[in-house]
């Protein structure tokens, strides 16, 4: 092998070696990070990635599903042309189809529902990503439709919700000023990695870190002074047994309650109901460890917390228990505070970039106005704060067909295995007239669409990002799509073309729009495609610790609202309450019959370090590193069940069944199973039932459902 074979080997870039290094982003954990990517390509071959040290954001750093980036794009699942389903659904039988052909159905299909039914019987879906979000629905409402709906229905939303109904606004953690870090089912060792550091660099300066978790997890390993190790589900009971702690031994900040909160005598007397006695009860937690927890919470601030996008807010009591963690923060002056938390509002889906953009009127300059949305009137509190249609009603609605029939969706990357009861809603789908469905892969619910249409990964397409500390991206493509695929934005602006819809601006396509929605902020998407790093935009502002609550926050008093006047609001009929009372995460399972047939608690849905949901089990790097399902069980109840590590398991639920192998671990407390999502072969969620559902937000119980095992 001569000199120039082994530099070609070795992957180093130049010009002898024709490899060239090109600047993109990850999107498989999309929108949470996009860290930078720097692709190493060489005749059009992705050769391999790595983290972009120059990049504002991750600095160089990549997670486990980052580094995988190659092996994630040239799966051999990949779809390579749009396809034309000639099976039975499910079945996976398709043919190739040119995409005029694609196009000229799909407008077809969606027209005679229109006329037949209405534009409302036919629903807009997004999963993953979440980069095309504003164009899809936008597209929704141009074609006629209130039915735009997302994996917010099951994802960050809830936590949003419980947000705007304290305190207004979204509060991150300010760890690089806090003295005590509450790491509240705090996983970054397992998902946002980039949090590590700073937690780390607390620690290393004499910061302090309480851990709450119910797994023994390695934050608490790593970190915790004090660790917390929950029963599941009952983190709103230790929230108010604290409140009671702060507020009883003189720890509340009194003139910052007075200034600053609302209903502050209806939550005083609310805790009075959780002595320490009966949460440490609830939450089979050390009174003493409590006590201390909660001292060092209140005494050694500046304090932050932690707040998982739906670990906690994956049970049916889950909005509530966030508003009374929320509440902790409102007690002690730590909301709005350097070293607390502090608000701040998106710039761009989902992310805060500090300055603003017109996403929100390029969504909504278009919306219909003369019907109600799937779910619409079930839950309120989604209603409100949500403009997306709650989608754990979509299959009642499908069943039944009321208020209205739903008829075709339109999906991109949608997953019928985040929905409970996966099979029903899979055999519900025979009740449409049209599914289509982009996505990279052929997918569990791809195989049951009419119509498969093949979208690129971010390394082959260009994309509009918002990142904290004021900065904005669009990307160049790295690589040439594969095979026939496309961008989504492109599909859906072709798409709206080929349909001939009353909207110019989708018509223009995906640069157009992002240039309407970014105007006003100094920039353009040719100024952002002119870089190959994120651009600092001349608009945006630092967050200023106290200025959000110096002009009032948005909630209907103008304050931090321990009892809400927004929940108060609603109709009785709802039983809502407007304080953030905790009720038992399996309230709705607790009959002496199901008790005794299913005495296991089940949670469904743990972080596992190689996965996101359901988008990268078939990746052959990662799926290498847990190869089976697995279902961890405490050791003590294996032993008395006689299952040994590695067993063929089956878990049973009121609902379904699930085979898998168990995985002993000391990290779980008896009584206590957990479980990965997103497996096919082994899908978590048909464990779970359509109405295990929090009454607030609509959310799934995931993550607290009663089970049963057994070796087989």
């Amino acid at each position: 092998m001569n000199e120039l074979e082994k530099k070609i080997k070795a992957k180093i870039p130049g010009e002898d070696t024709g490899i060239e290094i090109k600047r993109s982003l990850c999107a498989i954990c999309s929108p949470g990070c996009h860290c930078g990517l720097d692709c190493y390509v060489k005749d059009g071959q992705l050769l391999k990635v790595e983290g972009t040290l120059e990049h504002p954001y991750n600095r160089g750093k990549l997670c486990t599903k980052g580094a995988a980036n190659r092996n994630y794009i040239y799966r051999e699942d990949r779809i390579r042309t749009p396809l034309k389903r000639v099976g039975p659904r499910g079945e996976g039988k398709f043919e190739p189809i040119s995409w005029d052909e694609a196009y000229g159905i799909i407008a077809e299909k969606l027209a005679a529902v229109k006329e037949k039914y209405s534009p409302h019987s036919v629903a807009f879906f997004s999963g993953y990503c979440k980069w095309y979000r504003p164009i899809l629905h936008r597209f929704c409402y141009t074609f006629g439709s209130v039915n735009f709906g997302t994996d917010d229905s099951t994802c960050f939303k809830s936590m949003d919700i419980a947000n705007s109904l304290t305190t207004g606004a979204p509060g991150g953690p300010n760890i690089p000023n806090t003295n005590t870090f509450l790491g509240w089912n705090y996983g970054g060792y397992y998902s946002n990695h980039l949090s590590v550091g700073p937690v780390r660099a607390l620690k290393e300066r004499g910061g302090k870190v309480i851990i709450i978790d119910v797994r023994y997890s390695p934050a608490a390993k790593n970190f915790a002074d004090i660790f917390l190790q929950i029963r599941p589900g009952t983190d709103g009971a230790l929230a108010l047994g604290m409140g009671k702690l702060i507020i009883d031994n003189g720890w509340a900040d009194m003139d910052y309650i007075e200034k600053h909160t609302y209903g502050f005598d209806e939550y005083k007397e609310l805790v009075q109901n959780y002595p320490l006695d009966k949460v440490c009860e609830i939450t089979g937690l050390n009174p003493d460890d409590v006590f201390e927890a909660t001292k060092l919470y209140a005494t050694n601030g500046p304090a932050c917390t932690n707040f998982s996008a739906s670990a906690l807010t994956h049970r049916v009591n889950g909005l509530q228990t966030h508003r009374a963690i929320i509440c902790l923060g409102a007690l002690t002056g730590n909301f709005d505070r350097p070293g607390g938390n502090v608000p701040s509002f998106a710039s761009y889906i989902h992310k805060r970039g500090g300055f603003t953009t017109r996403e929100m009127e390029f969504r909504e300059e278009k919306r219909p106005f003369d019907q109600l949305r799937i779910g619409e009137t079930r839950f309120p509190t989604w209603d409100e704060y949500c403009d997306e249609f709650q989608a754990m009603d979509l299959l009642r609605q499908i069943e039944e067909g009321r208020p209205y029939p739903v008829k075709a969706i339109v999906g991109f990357g949608m997953n019928a295995k985040m929905f409970p009861e996966t099979d029903k809603l899979v055999k519900a789908f025979d009740k449409l007239d049209f599914f289509v469905d982009a996505d990279m892969f052929m997918t569990y619910t791809a195989k049951y669409a009419d119509i498969v249409l093949p979208s690129c990964s971010s390394l082959e397409r260009g994309e509009m990002k918002a990142y904290e500390g004021g900065y904005l991206a669009f990307t160049k493509p790295a690589i040439p799509p594969l095979y026939e695929s496309k961008s989504d934005v492109d599909m859906l602006c072709e798409l709206a073309r080929v349909m001939d819809l009353d909207d110019d601006l989708l018509k223009a396509g995906y640069e157009a729009c992002c240039d309407w929605m970014i105007e006003g902020n100094g920039v353009t998407v040719a100024d952002l495609k002119a870089s190959d790093l994120p651009v600092k935009i001349q608009t945006a502002k630092p967050v200023v610790p106290g200025a959000y609550l110096e002009k009032g926050c948005r909630t209907p008093t103008g304050k931090i609202e321990f009892y809400s006047k927004a929940i108060a609001a609603y109709d009785p009929k709802y039983g809502l309450n407007p304080l953030p009372d905790y009720v038992d995460p399996l309230f709705d399972e607790n009959d002496p019959e199901t008790k005794e047939k299913y005495p296991f608690h089940m949670i469904a849905g743990i972080r596992i370090p190689n996965t996101i949901h359901s988008r990268v089990h078939e990746v052959p790097w990662l799926r290498s590193l847990r190869p089976d399902p697995l279902c961890e069980i405490n050791q003590d109840d294996a032993k008395n069940l006689g299952i040994n590590d590695g067993d063929p398991v089956e878990v049973s639920s009121p609902y379904g069944t699930v085979r898998l192998k168990a995985m002993i671990t000391a990290k779980l407390q008896p009584g206590v199973l957990a479980m990965a999502h997103g497996y096919t072969e082994a899908n978590a969620n048909v464990l779970v039932g359509r109405d295990h559902l929090d009454p607030y937000s609509g959310y799934p119980g995931f993550k607290s459902l009663r089970c049963s095992i057994r070796k087989y």
